[in-house]
């Protein structure tokens, strides 16, 4: 395997230092580790369409894009809640 270099700023790779030395990693092993875990776009909207398929599969659950946007707008109003105290 071949190495890559990433120019990022300095604190950056310090903040991504310490979080790896404080879970016993490298930065190396930390950053590949990331890469293996992170889904790109495209396989978070894939997970959400089989999570959709299984719902409506399995209880007939099916919002609109209306219904899904109020819930989305409602998740974001009591997270911000939660998170300004």
């Amino acid at each position: 395997m071949s190495d890559a270099n990433v120019r990022i700023p300095e604190a950056a790779r310090d903040r991504l230092a310490a979080i790896a030395a404080a879970e016993g990693l490298s930065l190396r092993a930390y950053l590949a580790r990331l890469a293996e875990t992170m889904l790109t776009p495209a396989e978070r909207a894939e997970h959400a369409e089989q999570a959709r398929a299984a719902l409506k599969k399995w209880n007939g659950y099916a919002p609109t894009a209306s219904e899904e946007d109020d819930l989305d707008s409602e998740l974001d109003r009591r997270l911000a809640r939660v998170t300004a105290r």
